[in-house]
This record gives structure tokens, sequence and C-alpha cells, in this order.
């Protein structure tokens, strides 16, 4: 049984009313609704994964970074260390080892 304040003045007064059902068919409701199935998603498909560079070119990325900082060295050695833009050396470099690279990967391929 549950009591409600009566909205009488006489606020100290408090009137029991009757509840319908029980605070155990309640409770059982409740819990009926949070047990209600889940739809099941799909798992998302895998997309294939490019193969890491290592696998393609044999050299770590640290490696290549490396053969790029020498060859940008070369390049800007090569026009007598004249005033220039050491980023167009940097990508310069990039350029001829990623073309190495890449004809060390085919020629590995056509083996």
């Amino acid at each position: 049984m549950t009591t409600v304040k009566s909205s009488t003045s006489n606020s100290s007064h408090k009137k029991p009313v009757k509840s319908s059902t029980s605070a155990a068919a309640v409770a059982a409701k409740t819990t009926a609704r949070i047990k209600k199935p889940v739809a099941k998603v799909a798992a998302p498909k895998r997309i294939a994964q490019r193969p890491r560079a290592r696998e393609i070119t044999g050299i770590t990325p640290e490696q290549r970074l490396r053969d790029i900082a020498v060859a940008a060295y070369y390049i800007a050695e090569r026009r007598g260390f004249a005033p220039g833009d050491p980023l167009e050396d940097w990508v310069q470099g990039e350029a001829e080892i990623d073309c190495l690279l890449a004809a060390k990967h085919m020629g590995q391929m056509n083996s």
C-alpha cells in the first residue's frame, strides 16, 4: 500500500491509496522491457588492405626517409649549394627514391 499526501490544507494528514498493481508486477514489466531482443547488425565486410610499404619495397619507412634526405643533399650539392628551395630538393629526392624503389620492386616481380 502506498501513501499519498492529501491536497487539502492540512498537509500533515496522509491518505492511503491502493495500487492496482503490485511492486513485483511493475518490476517484472520493467525487466521485460529491458530484456527485449536486440536486432543483430551484420559485421562490416573486410576491405582488402594494401600491402605495407616494407612488403613492397623491402625497406622500412625510416630507411626510405633517410634515403630521401641523402638524395636531397646530393641534389643541393649538384647545384653547388646555391640558394634554392630545400622543400623542392626534398620533393625531387623523394621522386628519385620512389622511382628507384618501384624499379627494384618491378624487377623482383618479373623474376
